[in-house]
């Protein structure tokens, strides 16, 4: 079984996907993998220099910080970027996933519904957290300002409406102990995962 997890910015979808990874579920970081694959997959590195020029890559190393500045001022441009990353990376995620021997696996990925990913995924889960926490976070561990944050939250999918895409919901808002919800979840996942060998 193949499992989305997401979450808007500073929702703490990675700490959740730690936990995770500790209860011995394999974890695809689709962020991580995007960044591997942007550097080395040549196509889409051409791809890439087409679209942005010469400058996204340094010494064959992308350049993030030039591409940065051309997409997060332009919807259009951060559009035709993801045009042509999230593709490739969804193919990587399929590839690993077929490689995992575990009752499900798990995709970190805060873009899972814009990705088109969803429909390769048998379920999605996603990490709340308020506005207000989120923004916090975010500041505290990019060391952005308030502004940086909400126009990276502008560009993301409304959090309401993400989480009523989502078939179950982790609240990571510092009311509720988040490892217990973990463990039910995970429970429940091993669960779904045997009736469907037996169905």
């Amino acid at each position: 079984m193949n499992i989305g997890l997401t979450g808007g910015i500073g929702s703490g979808k990675t700490t959740v996907a730690k936990i995770f990874e500790l209860l011995g579920v394999p974890v695809y970081y689709a962020d991580d993998a995007a960044k591997k694959i942007m550097n080395e997959d040549e196509e889409l590195k051409d791809a890439i220099q087409r679209q942005f020029g010469e400058e996204s890559y340094h010494n064959g190393e992308l350049n993030s910080a030039y591409l940065s500045t051309k997409v997060f001022s332009d919807p259009l441009q951060l559009e035709i970027l993801n045009s042509l990353v999230h593709p490739a990376t969804i193919r990587d995620a399929a590839t690993w996933m077929t490689r995992q021997k575990t009752s499900y696996t798990l995709k970190e990925a805060a873009l899972i519904f814009e990705s088109g990913s969803a429909e390769h995924l048998d379920y999605v889960i996603g990490v709340y957290a308020p506005a207000a926490l989120r923004i916090k976070r975010a500041m505290d561990r990019n060391h952005l300002t308030r502004e940086e944050v909400k126009q990276r939250m502008d560009k993301q999918l409304d959090e309401d409406m993400k989480m009523k895409l989502c078939d179950f919901i982790i609240y990571n808002d510092e009311q509720q102990l988040l490892i217990p919800q973990v463990i039910d979840l995970h429970k429940k996942l091993l669960d779904l995962s045997k009736e469907r060998q037996h169905g």
